[in-house]
């Protein structure tokens, strides 16, 4: 069963995204980032661009050629084919699913994991919280991590 992580308390939900997609990227994992939103999802494409002078997270959108090769594939559309898709070179599939997007992703249950990132927004938050009974509805249980202790204490 796909285990599904809610991280609640993120100043800016998609800058956290990034941070997060870093993280699993230097962990060796790959990972498939949905949200049907285009206009959403150009902007977390041009954020993993800047969002750090130090660092670099490959990545490109689902359809692109490299994407069997590069660990993070970026799609409005099924997650499932984007990470088939991606599993067509040398690497397995990612078995991650990132969600952006406001309603719960299709398919969401042929992943390993589903990671949830909920910013302060009010309506960000009501969304979560419809996605989070979404989850549980279908029998998952979903967990709960605050990051907004993490980033006090430092």
């Amino acid at each position: 069963m796909t285990r599904i992580d809610f991280a609640f308390g993120a100043p800016d939900r998609l800058r956290m995204a990034c941070q997060v997609v870093r993280k699993r990227y230097l962990a060796g994992q790959r990972l498939v980032v949905y949200c049907k939103d285009g206009s959403r999802l150009a902007a977390f494409d041009r954020m993993l661009w800047a969002f750090d002078d130090t660092s670099f997270v490959p990545h490109v959108l689902a359809n692109d050629p490299l994407a069997a090769d590069t660990p993070v594939v970026l799609t409005a559309g099924d997650p499932q084919q984007a990470a088939a898709a991606a599993g067509q070179g040398e690497q397995p599939p990612p078995a991650w699913l990132l969600n952006l997007d406001n309603d719960c992703p299709p398919g969401f249950e042929a992943f390993e994991r589903l990671l949830e990132i909920v910013s302060d927004d009010p309506e960000d938050k009501q969304a979560a919280r419809q996605r989070w009974r979404a989850y549980q509805g279908a029998g998952h249980t979903p967990h709960s991590h605050d990051l907004s202790r993490q980033s006090a204490g430092g």
